[in-house]
């Protein structure tokens, strides 16, 4: 914990009485660190541990009047249902007190990067210096899917990614720039990308060990040659 006062506000909307947003699927994914959630109008979100730590509603927390840091690396050991209401999200940092409604996920979602950039903000004014996780080699195994493996000229392989490395975008950059013309095969604007069997988004955390599918998002490849 910091030792100023806690002055971020959370963008939400969370009556009391009602919820208004009902969940379709939730999963942990311990190894890349983030919640998921899909709601039933549609929308998904991938909430970041320390995202889902910092923004904590539990009343604790709020009473002390500090912004929450040194949750760089905290996880979430387990989800325990609250009714119809929510869940509520047991901490390895003894923190087990937050209750989550739906509307409140589905609002740390909606409003995720205006909320993190105010918190980053936060930690900006009181000197305090987020602790980026150790980078290292990771070594993941690659699904290719429609003509990305036709260009390929393979379906999958299992590659060891450097330490920059570090999300879907980076993993995408780097796989473009490993051989000649393969950049337009890793364009954002053409593929969509499955790490672990959920739909990750650009800034979805890597993993040692994880899974990750290249879906290309149109029937018309690049024109490229076909090995590059």
């Amino acid at each position: 914990m910091g030792n100023s006062t806690q002055n971020h506000k959370l963008v939400e909307s969370d009556p009391i009485n009602s919820v208004r947003h009902h969940p379709t699927d939730i999963g942990l994914h311990r190894k890349s660190r983030f919640l998921s959630i899909a709601f039933d109008d549609g929308a998904t979100f991938e909430l970041p541990y320390e995202y889902l730590r910092v923004f904590s509603k539990a009343a604790e927390v709020w009473a002390m009047g500090r912004t929450v840091t040194g949750k760089e690396a905290v996880n979430i050991e387990h989800v325990e249902p609250q009714g119809r209401y929510g869940v509520r999200l047991l901490f390895d940092d003894g923190h087990d007190t937050g209750i989550y409604s739906w509307d409140t996920l589905y609002a740390l979602g909606a409003n995720r990067e205006r909320n993190w950039v105010v918190y980053l903000k936060e930690l900006e004014r009181i000197g305090y210096q987020r602790q980026e996780l150790r980078q290292e080699e990771k070594r993941i195994k690659l699904l290719y899917f429609s003509w990305l493996a036709q260009k390929l000229r393979k379906e999958a392989e299992e590659l060891v990614t450097p330490p920059s490395v570090v999300d879907v975008d980076t993993l995408l950059t780097w796989l473009g720039c490993r051989k000649l013309g393969a950049a337009p095969l890793f364009d954002r604007e053409r593929v969509r990308v499955i790490l672990n069997k959920q739909f990750a988004e650009g800034f979805s955390r890597l993993r040692d060990g994880d899974e990750v599918g290249i879906i290309p998002t149109s029937s018309t490849a690049p024109a490229t040659l076909d090995l590059v």
